[in-house]
């Protein structure tokens, strides 16, 4: 993509947010339909936010890929590919719960290149380009020095509705540093929510582009640490889960990952 089509890009996903935004803060949940099982849950808000963000990339940007939530799609070799969760948190939309999320990435293969994430109930939109720094409602987003589990929070996400394995051995190991372990319900959200000042670290036991690829591009643009279950730096993690973290706990908070995993670090 040259710098004019990014810019656009860049754009026209800043104006997607904050539309997306203001879209969740009005809904009023009505039908609530499950997909793979019960506790799979989506609303009318998932399906119209995807339909209209794809009709707006179709327009605008014909040659692109586009994969979501609610109706699938493929990246495509060497092609600039969106990805997108229209409401990360369903569950919690659907019970009253006022934490989800809106996420958009642009990436080509594994290279992001540009992110939104919207945060309606606190009118918070975040975004960055690659080599471009972060931004919180336009205003730069720049990590904390926390140089120190004891006395922190670091959030996870569940599987589904079940813990992850190793996700017990986790919380005791934090526990044995006094660290507080947190379970909201958005992975966007936990994902960039160290460089927002919400905790130390986050760790997600799976990495999904469309999850998560635009909080963990706002997170290292914002200066965290964003490494793969090898401990690389990786923000497109090939399997396994991406842990973010301020970087003054990254080997802390990444031994205490290992450890619950039953793995020893390379």
């Amino acid at each position: 993509m040259n710098a004019d089509e990014l810019a656009a890009a860049h754009t026209v996903a800043l104006d997607l947010g904050a539309w997306a935004s203001a879209e969740t803060r009005a809904y009023r949940v009505a039908d609530v339909a499950t997909k793979a099982h019960p506790a799979d849950l989506v609303t009318e808000l998932d399906r119209s936010i995807e339909r209209r963000v794809r009709a707006v990339i179709a327009e605008r940007f014909p040659g692109h890929a586009f994969v979501g939530e609610e109706y699938g799609g493929s990246a495509v070799t060497g092609r600039p590919t969106w990805y997108l969760d229209p409401v990360d948190g369903t569950t919690n939309l659907a019970n009253g719960v006022p934490w989800t999320s809106f996420s958009l990435a642009l990436a080509i293969d594994d290279v992001p290149l540009l992110a939104v994430v919207a945060d309606p109930w606190r009118h918070i939109v975040f975004d960055a380009r690659a080599g471009g720094g972060a931004r919180q409602n336009g205003a730069q987003l720049v990590i904390g020095e926390t140089a120190t589990l004891r006395g922190g929070v670091v959030s996870t996400e569940l599987a589904g509705h079940e813990a992850w394995q190793g996700m017990q051995e986790l919380s005791l190991a934090l526990t044995d540093s006094f660290c507080t372990l947190r379970v909201m319900g958005s992975g966007t959200l936990t994902l960039v929510g160290p460089a927002a000042g919400r905790g130390a670290g986050a760790i997600v036991h799976r990495f999904s582009p469309i999850d998560h690829l635009a909080a963990v591009l706002i997170a290292r643009e914002a200066g965290a640490q964003v490494w793969d279950e090898a401990g690389r730096p990786s923000l497109f993690p090939a399997y396994g889960g991406v842990m973010v973290a301020a970087p003054g706990v990254a080997d802390e908070l990444f031994g205490a990952w290992h450890t619950a995993l039953g793995r020893d670090r390379a």
